[in-house]
């Protein structure tokens, strides 16, 4: 395919997503994934359900479904909310039909499921992410239209497919790094994330009862909202926390924006991560990133980090007394020893699971 002279591809690219926010403190790393596409594509248009703070070239447009202004608080109009984003979707891809060759959809299968069909009509090329461990016939559906399926997990639902291709994760590191001047807590353990079961937080403060009872020298920081359905089980989380005499050893604070997530790591020696291998939590590879130690129970580190490293890193699932065991070696690691490991998972994500990897990888796949 032609370049332009500023070393463009002469293509077009739609890309749907569930936001674009800069700031936002779950999906903001994807507002650095547009600003890397936007190099190497003429165009881009960003449909998304909501649309924040941003700050993307010129050469990107970004328009939103419409859920920043229809804060409809009665139930009974949801259906009406969704009639509207449902209008404006139908009429952004159509309106914008000459402004993109290929359709990226980042984890929003449905988008695949209303859309497809119209742009099988008018030749686009369908490209799906998905890394959601659990799956159904809507997403084979989504599948069956796509042209091609990405995902990081080889436990992911969609892997089981011959079209899918498992890229890597896609970390800005020049974003995540660690601070020249700043230091680590010593002693100090990082949960960071949404509370939510999938993140299974209680395996960490289960963890942290153990290392209490055999008098461990720790401290720990649980950072992170809870969605509005989650709200009375992060209730429950802290009550038990408390329970556990667990007061002053561990501090539940609100989630960040994005732009602020590499300072949380940079001041934590070790961040945890009881995600299951069904996805693959961005988070570990941010924290390795900044220099941070991980333990973490997801199992395709296994197939990243080199043999000695997997058995020290990676915890059982769900597996509280497994955590805690690893947790209390890593606390009472040599220096030395902990510095050569740190500077080791800052290499292993600069070398293979970057954004200028991913991208690397990714946008030949939208000319094949």
């Amino acid at each position: 395919m032609a370049k332009s002279c500023d070393g463009k591809e002469h293509m077009k690219l739609l890309i749907l997503t569930q936001k674009i926010d800069k700031n936002d403190d779950l999906l903001g790393f994807f507002h650095g994934w547009v600003a890397k596409l936007a190099r190497h594509f003429e165009k881009i248009t960003v449909v998304a359900l909501g649309v924040g703070d941003y700050e993307l070239p010129l050469n990107v447009k970004a328009l939103s479904l419409g859920k920043e202004k229809l804060e409809i608080g009665n139930w009974k109009l949801e259906i009406i909310k969704k009639l509207i984003y449902l209008k404006n979707f139908y009429w952004y891809i159509w309106r914008e039909r000459n402004n993109y060759d290929a359709v990226f959809i980042h984890m929003n299968q449905e988008y695949v499921i209303l859309g497809g069909w119209l742009w099988r009509l008018l030749g686009k090329k369908i490209m799906l992410w998905r890394n959601h461990p659990k799956g159904d016939l809507w997403a084979d559906l989504a599948v069956y239209f796509s042209d091609k399926v990405f995902c990081t997990s080889r436990f992911a639902y969609v892997a089981k497919f011959k079209k899918t291709q498992i890229m890597p994760v896609g970390v800005d590191t020049d974003f995540f790094k660690p601070e020249a001047a700043g230091e680590k807590i010593p002693f100090s353990l990082l949960f960071f994330g949404r509370l939510s079961p999938i993140k299974k937080p209680e395996v960490f403060i289960e963890a942290l009862r153990i290392l209490k009872e055999k008098n461990t020298n720790f401290t720990a920081k649980i950072v992170g909202n809870a969605p509005a359905r989650d709200k009375k089980y992060a209730t429950v989380l802290k009550q038990k926390a408390e329970e556990y005499g667990l007061g002053d050893s561990v501090k539940f604070e609100k989630g960040v924006p994005y732009r602020l997530a590499p300072a949380v790591f940079n001041q934590h020696e070790i961040f945890v991560n009881a995600t299951p291998s069904g996805s693959f939590d961005k988070m570990i590879f941010e924290a390795m990133a900044c220099e941070s130690l991980v333990l973490a129970s997801n199992k395709n580190l296994e197939a990243i980090l080199p043999q000695d490293l997997a058995a020290e890193l990676i915890f059982k699932e769900g597996d509280a007394a497994d955590l805690a065991a690893k947790a209390e070696a890593l606390l009472n690691l040599p220096t030395a020893r902990a510095e050569e490991i740190k500077k080791q998972l800052r290499e292993i994500v600069v070398s293979r699971q970057s954004l200028e990897k991913l991208m690397a990888e990714l946008r030949p796949r939208f000319k094949d």
